[in-house]
């Protein structure tokens, strides 16, 4: 059962500290304000209003597929911009940047971008994962970075990259949040969350891996230097401020860059005893730790490693996530007119489950296009009956995902020795009132959902540490933030063996990887 939702926070008040957070996603991005005010009991120790919201569309070109990183460049300055009015011309205190992983841009010796970044989803990436592992087995690149193989990760978007002209000329690999910051404010610099998930870093030294960087040949110097989230990332360039109406000067700070890494900064857990679930295009489920865990075990259970907040790790597995029902729903709309996704996942939760299920970190659905008819496709492949309808192909999709959650999950526990009492869903997917019910059902813990916007609010808070109006480490923050959220709990009910059953036909469905 969940609880009832709290009424939304207040309207920022004179004298709150107030923080502008660029949060990029890939389907697109956003400038939120976020006034903080520590010494607050209740809903207005934070509160957070979307400054301007804007679109990413990717664009093919020749069989390319590439981010528009100039039209998002627009979007940030109208956020900014906007920004600007929401705080009656004050403007914001300071800005961070974060967004999605592994995307980069090359720049010229005179910091000038080369041709727009390439799509992680595109292509180019076909056999570079056997290009790798000849110069590097893989047991030995997870032993130097810990980071588990997907197949756009940077090391192999670079091996793909690396005869081209654009890469000669190359004197800068800038991954994509520092691109913006490095517009904003004409400094270089590489956020130590995101590289770690370049699987170039090696987690134990904070440092790139001379193991792999040696074994593929690479320059680390083409990286800008290394910075560590509250570091110092510059002032908004004259004019920036000129642009956007906004008073300077006003400081860019590092915030955990990678938007996981802000997310889970924003995990209101109580102790140390938790999992999370970032969940939007992508479900990242793990737990929090000190130190990775570089087993071959790990390894073999596609686990990651990635760097956040505070020197810890993020020990987690990246599963499909919400893209599945996206292009589900994309399809459809190509189909005929729109069903509006709260309709969708009404009509859902009316259809008995768990009932046909997939596996959700098949790559076969990596690549966009024909979500509904690859999904049925597998259902056969794997002896069930296929969705016979939308309904049940959204409840196939949540049912899978939180079969997905549940083997994280209780993988992050036999692998890392970190017991898992109760499971945080932060992100867009914790207003997704059905998967957080199906995710505390199957994983047979108490999930709490909240906040959906997890990267936005650690960004905040990353900003708000380093200026010092929040105690530095992260016990402060969380206690801030279950002060501040509005969050909705739910019990786990029915019978762990419906799950298990449904997680034996998901396996039976798994293209062999």
């Amino acid at each position: 059962m969940s609880s009832h939702r709290r009424p939304a926070p207040p309207a920022a008040r004179d004298g709150d500290a107030t923080f502008a957070a660029v949060d990029l996603g890939a389907s697109s991005g956003r400038v939120v304000l976020g006034s903080v005010r520590p010494d607050a009991d209740g809903p207005d120790a934070l509160v957070l209003r979307e400054a301007h919201r804007f679109p990413n569309r990717p664009v093919e070109v020749r069989g390319t597929l590439y981010w528009d990183v100039l039209d998002l460049y627009r979007g940030v300055l109208d956020g900014l911009r906007a920004a600007g009015r929401l705080t009656g011309g004050a403007g914001p205190a300071g800005v961070g940047i974060d967004g999605w992983a592994v995307d980069h841009g090359l720049l010229d010796e005179n910091g000038n971008l080369l041709s727009n970044p390439v799509h992680y989803r595109d292509g180019r990436v076909a056999g570079t994962r056997e290009e790798l592992e000849a110069l590097l087995p893989a047991a030995e690149l997870y032993a130097a970075t810990g980071i588990q193989h997907l197949p756009f990760n940077t090391v192999y978007q670079l091996l793909a990259t690396r005869g081209t002209p654009a890469f000669r000329e190359a004197h800068r690999v800038v991954l994509l949040p520092d691109l913006i910051s490095y517009w904003l404010t004409g400094l270089l610099g590489t956020e130590l969350t995101n590289a770690s998930t370049t699987q170039l870093l090696d987690p134990r030294t904070g440092d790139w891996s001379p193991r792999v960087t040696e074994a593929i040949g690479l320059d680390t110097s083409l990286f800008p230097p290394l910075r560590r989230p509250g570091d110092p990332a510059g002032e908004l360039l004259p004019e920036v401020l000129a642009g956007t109406g906004l008073p300077g000067p006003v400081p860019v700070t590092t915030v955990a860059s990678h938007d996981t890494a802000s997310a889970v900064a924003a995990v209101p857990a109580a102790s140390p005893r938790f999992g999370y679930i970032a969940t939007g295009t992508w479900s990242l489920a793990g737990v929090e730790l000190d130190a990775p865990v570089l087993t071959e075990a790990s390894r073999l259970a596609n686990f990651t490693n990635e760097l956040g907040l505070d020197s810890t790790v993020r020990h987690l597995r990246n599963i499909m996530g919400l893209w599945l029902l996206e292009e589900c729903r994309r399809t459809w709309e190509a189909e005929g007119p729109p069903a509006p996704l709260a309709d969708l996942l009404a009509q859902a939760a009316l259809v008995p489950g768990p009932g046909p299920v997939v596996d959700a970190g098949d790559p076969a659905f990596v690549a966009p296009g024909g979500m509904p008819a690859r999904i049925a496709e597998a259902c056969r492949r794997g002896g069930q009956r296929a969705p016979r309808d939308r309904a049940e192909t959204v409840r196939c999709v949540l049912d899978s995902l939180a079969l997905a959650h549940r083997e994280a999950i209780a993988d992050a526990e036999r692998l890392s020795g970190r017991t898992v009492d109760v499971v945080h869903v932060v992100g867009g997917g914790a207003r997704n009132e059905l998967l957080c019910r199906l995710t505390a059902d199957a994983c047979g813990r108490p999930v709490v959902a909240g906040p959906a916007e997890a990267a936005a609010v650690g960004n905040v808070l990353c900003q708000a540490r380093t200026a010092g109006i929040v105690p530095g480490g992260p016990d402060a923050g969380r206690a801030l933030l279950r002060r501040a959220l509005p969050l909705v709990r739910y019990r786990p009910r029915g019978s762990g063996a419906d799950w298990q059953r449904a997680a034996e036909r998901a396996a039976q469905t798994r293209k062999e990887r």
